[in-house]
This record gives structure tokens, C-alpha cells and sequence, in this order.
């Protein structure tokens, strides 16, 4: 079938996410090649718990029943991502048939069931013959991501209501590059910086070649935070610029302005090439917007190698994770996009919002977690304080439809509207689940 072409109009997107690696499983299926994270979660104490994504949720195999987790949510948007080494093992090349068949199957049952597909082309599984090749540190790979995205626009742009290109640039160079706790596992600290522009050369290439392809909307996802100085120093202040540039700046002022901020230019001078910015501004139709927490900046210390150092936020409860839970951070991020940024802004999809809680099932089996519904809910009414506020947000989409393999925490972190029995795989929707289909069923 090709699914319905209107691929579900809607004034506003309700819904959930997840990302390939933490769901599909079936590593060594239907041709599917190795990513950095195989690689890396193979490697003795890489992963709190030993575990790895070779199975997760086995939604490679159990997707019909997923996509009717989200039917039965009311959601009308489902943001997934594709797996480039099960389209593309080698990174680059021929298309893979049998990989590209489970995402049709993926988009059409969507499509059935009302449910805009909102595609990620990059969540941060990279083909090892890429990484073997330099990874994200070279510019090639950049290359080879536009030429990625045009293929599967080629195989699936007819039907799929948005692309998002990266997910968390700035995550996957720090996490990954700088300070090596996720995959690929580097420790280059500031030289990272290479990475994180070679994502970005990444994007604004495969925004042209997805813009050939057909006229579906593009966005960039970013996991931003307000990043608060821990004092009203002079040096913590200044640290807290560095580091929101690093972390925010990098990934919207190249995008939305074409440049890179000023605290920036020494380390951009070193691997933009000409006509670089013009590539990386290409005119998005939405921005993503990722948000867990903010951030407290100081000043570094004398032993550190960083421009800023991270203090813990005191004063806030904190999810399973440690995070603080700072809903108004959310209202303040969005309203702050807008007064920062203006008309250069696009509408803006909070493309991820969630929390993960040592939550287990009652006597009758049924999971009253509670903590995440209050998180929700206060999250939720940000966004709803934010549109009052005259920003432009067209969805909410929770982070996330399931439990799964949560990166470098293996298993012990669970942050779905579902629990998942990771022994058997079975489906449990929590009290979250009930709590959430009755707010999208209220809508604005």
C-alpha cells in the first residue's frame, strides 16, 4: 500500500518517541550490519548492566504491537528512528531490501492507524565501517549521511509526514567523543568539536538532498537546556557562556543564523571550510526540541582541561536518573528560543520530554507510577504556558513509548508509558499510559 498521502493533518502532534538501537533488536537480521553501539556495548564495562541492544524490546519483530500502543494512546504522531546499517550495513552503497521492508511495514502501519510518521534519520547508530573509517571526526561521513537520507527519502518519503536529520548532535559529541561514556567511546574533550561540526556539515547536506527528493518538512533535533550561572561572579558567568554555547549555540546559531558563536571561533577555525555555514543553514521547517533539565555552570577549577564546570541543581526532586525535575525550565527554554532568535525560529515540536523511574509492578501486575504522571503533566502544562506566551509550538511527543536499552545504563533505567518485561518482552501499559491518553484526548 502507499498509505495515506495526507500522512494525517492535524493542528497539533500528540505522541511518543523512541530510537532504533533501544527498541528494534534483531542485531543480525535480514542483513543488518554492525553499529558503534554493537561495538561498544560489547566491550566488558561499557554498559552498567553487561546488557546491549541486540534484542531490547524486539520491536524488529513485535512492531505491529507497538504501533497499537500508540493507536490505543490516541497519539496521531510517532517519532521513530531508522537504522542506517540496516538500510545502508556499510554506511554507504546499495540499499539493503530487507531493511528497508521493515520500515515500510513500519510506515504503513502507521498510516493505518492515523499516525503521522515522524522519521529520525540519525539516533546516533552509526555503521562501524564509518567509524573504522574516522566516524563523525572526518568530513567524509558527512558525505556519506547526505547520500544516506536521499535513499531512504527515495524509499520512504511518499509517505513519512516529517524527517528529523540528527538527533542530539551536541549529546553525541560530548557522550561519545569527548568524554567516551557512549559509543564510539573517544576521550578527545575540545578537539571533539570536529565531530559535532561534521554532524552539523552532516544535516545541512542532508537537508539538500531530502529537499530533492520531495517537499516533506525537515527539522533538527536538539537537546537543549537553560544554563544558569551557579553564582553572580564574574567567572561563573562567563563559564556559563561558554558552556551554553557549546551546548546550545552550537547547534542553533550555525543552523538559524549560519554562523558560529563568538566563544567558538578559535576551535571552528580550525575545521570550517568555506561555504560550510551556508551548507549547515539551510531553512528548516520545524525545529525539535529535546528537554530534561537545566543546567548549573561555575567556573572551573584549576585541574580541569574544560572552559566550565557542571554543579549539581539543589532545591528540585530528581527522577531515577539523578536529573532534577524543573518543569518551568521547559516554559523558560521555549519562550527564550523565541526572544533570542525571533523570525529565524520555526515552529518547534518538543520531540522529547520524559523521565525514568525505578518503577515495578503491583501484586495485580499493573505499574501506578505516579512520579512520571506528575512529571508529565507539569512538563505538559509548560508547553501549554509557553503557547500561551505566544511561541509557536506544534507538538508534544513523551520520551517514551517503552522501556528500553537506555544507552551506557543498559536496562536499569526505565522510561516508557509501558513497561516492557525485558525476559519476555511483554507489554504493560502503566498508569502513565492511561494518564496521558486521557490529556491527548482533552487536547488544548
Amino acid at each position: 500500500m502507499t498509505g495515506d498521502v495526507t500522512r494525517v493533518s492535524t493542528d497539533f502532534w500528540w505522541g511518543a518517541a523512541t530510537a532504533s538501537y533501544q527498541v528494534e533488536g534483531a542485531v543480525d537480521e535480514d542483513g543488518r550490519g554492525p553499529s558503534i553501539w554493537d561495538t561498544f556495548a560489547a566491550q566488558p564495562g561499557r554498559i552498567a548492566d553487561g546488557s546491549s541492544g541486540a534484542v531490547a524490546c524486539d520491536s524488529y519483530h513485535r512492531w505491529s504491537e507497538d504501533l497499537d500502543l500508540l493507536s490505543g494512546l490516541g497519539a496521531n504522531a510517532y517519532r521513530f528512528s531508522i537504522a542506517w546499517p540496516r538500510v545502508q550495513p556499510p554506511g554507504h552503497g546499495g540499499v539493503n531490501p530487507r531493511g528497508v521492508a521493515y520500515y515500510d511495514r513500519l510506515v504503513d502501519g502507521l498510516l493505518e492507524r492515523g499516525i503521522a510518521p515522524f522519521a529520525t534519520l540519525f539516533h546516533w547508530d552509526l555503521p562501524q565501517p564509518l567509524q573504522d573509517a574516522g566516524g563523525w571526526m572526518v568530513r567524509e561521513t558527512a558525505e556519506r549521511f547526505a547520500e544516506y537520507a536521499a535513499v531512504v527519502a527515495d524509499a520512504l518519503g511518499d509517505r513519512v509526514a516529517a524527517w528529523g536529520t540528527l538527533n542530539e548532535p551536541f549529546v553525541h559529541m560530548a557522550l561519545g567523543y569527548a568524554f567516551g561514556t557512549h559509543a564510539p567511546g573517544e576521550t578527545l574533550l575540545l578537539d571533539a568539536f570536529a565531530a559535532g561540526h561534521h554532524q552539523l556539515l552532516g544535516h545541512g547536506l542532508a537537508v539538500q538532498a531530502l529537499r530533492a527528493s520531495g517537499d516533506v518538512p525537515v527539522m533538527l533535533v536538539n537537546n537543549l537546556t537553560p544554563v544558569r550561572a551557579a553564582s553572580a561572579s564574574p567567572e561563573d558567568a562567563a563559564a556559563a557562556q561558554v558552556y551554553d554555547a557549546f551546548h546550545n549555540r552550537m547547534f542553533l546559531d550555525t543552523v538559524l543564523r549560519g554562523t558560529y558563536p563568538d566563544e567558538l571561533a578559535d576551535a571552528a577555525g580550525a575545521v570550517v571550510h568555506d561555504g560550510d555555514l551556508a551548507t549547515v543553514a539551510q531553512p528548516l521547517d520545524l525545529l525539535g526540541v529535546n528537554y530534561y533539565n537545566p543546567t548549573l555552570v561555575k567556573a572551573p577549577g584549576a585541574d580541569n582541561p574544560l572552559p566550565f564546570e557542571l554543579v549539581p541543581i539543589e532545591g528540585y526532586p530528581t527522577t531515577g536518573f539523578g536529573w532534577p525535575v524543573v518543569p518551568d525550565g521547559l516554559t523558560e527554554l521555549l519562550v527564550g528560543l523565541r526572544d533570542t532568535y525571533g523570525d529565524a525560529l520555526p515552529p518547534v515540536v518538543v520531540t522529547e520530554n520524559g523521565c525514568a523511574y525505578p518503577d515495578e509492578p503491583g501484586p495485580n501486575g499493573s505499574v501506578d507510577d505516579a512520579d512520571r504522571i506528575a512529571y508529565l503533566e507539569s512538563h505538559v502544562d509548560a508547553v501549554g504556558a509557553a503557547r500561551e506566551a505566544g511561541v509557536d509550538v506544534r507538538g508534544y511527543l513523551a520520551w517514551s513509548l517503552l522501556d528500553n536499552f537506555e544507552w551506557a545504563e543498559g536496562y536499569t533505567q526505565r522510561f516508557g508509558i509501558t513497561r516492557v518485561d525485558f525476559a519476555t518482552g511483554e507489554r504493560t501499559p502503566k498508569a502513565s499510559y492511561a494518564w496521558f491518553r486521557d490529556r491527548i484526548a482533552r487536547g488544548w
